[in-house]
């Protein structure tokens, strides 16, 4: 029996996408390396003057368009722990009656270097514990994801330590433009497709 063939990513005429930026609720753990998709979430609310607002489905939600004639976007950033964001997001998919290939992921990833973007639509949950646990809620992994490098702690550190701590001094310099990237990814991805992201991202 063959397997069942991965659906192709969307293409940028198709819409509206739903953006999930992954993290920890509450104060304490907004400035962690894990908490770095809802920063750039942040972000692209600023760039279409969109805000926050309380939503049924056990998220904070922003709708909207960041340019003019622009794709829509609903951002949202469960407020559950990284390890139970499947919940949310599945209600996410059913209440805009979205299919999964119109969302896009946005998290810490501890694999790729610090100030480097990857982009890849679906595939595994690569040992994250948010994407596993969305994966696991909406069944399956046919999404879109813009992996945000954190990189890997230093000698001995421990992986889960070094996601619930702050930005070094000197990433913290260099983190508005990572931040920046990682918006300009999601919104390239929607505008233009995922190839032409790859592309310009993974070419650095």
């Amino acid at each position: 029996m063959e397997s069942p063939r991965q659906a192709p990513a969307p293409g940028p005429s198709d819409g509206p996408w739903l953006v999930v930026g992954l993290g920890n609720p509450g104060p304490g753990y907004a400035a962690t390396r894990h908490n770095v998709g809802q920063m750039v979430l942040d972000e692209l609310a600023s760039r279409g003057r969109l805000t926050f607002k309380t939503h049924k489905t056990n998220a904070t939600v922003a709708e909207g368009r960041l340019t003019p004639g622009g794709p829509r976007f609903v951002l949202a950033k469960p407020n559950t722990y990284m390890n139970v964001s499947g919940g949310p997001v599945s209600q996410l998919l059913r209440f805009y009656s979205l299919d999964p290939s119109h969302l896009i992921v946005v998290h810490d990833e501890l694999d790729i270097p610090f100030d480097t973007i990857r982009i890849k639509h679906g595939g595994g949950h690569g040992g994250h514990n948010g994407v596993r646990d969305v994966i696991a809620a909406i069944g399956t992994g046919d999404f879109t994801r813009v992996r945000v490098g954190v990189g890997r702690p230093p000698g001995s550190a421990g992986a889960a330590d070094h996601v619930l701590k702050a930005f070094s001094a000197t990433e913290r310099k260099n983190l508005p433009i990572l931040v920046a990237d990682a918006a300009d990814a999601v919104e390239q991805v929607a505008a233009e497709g995922l190839t032409p992201a790859q592309n310009r991202f993974h070419a650095r």
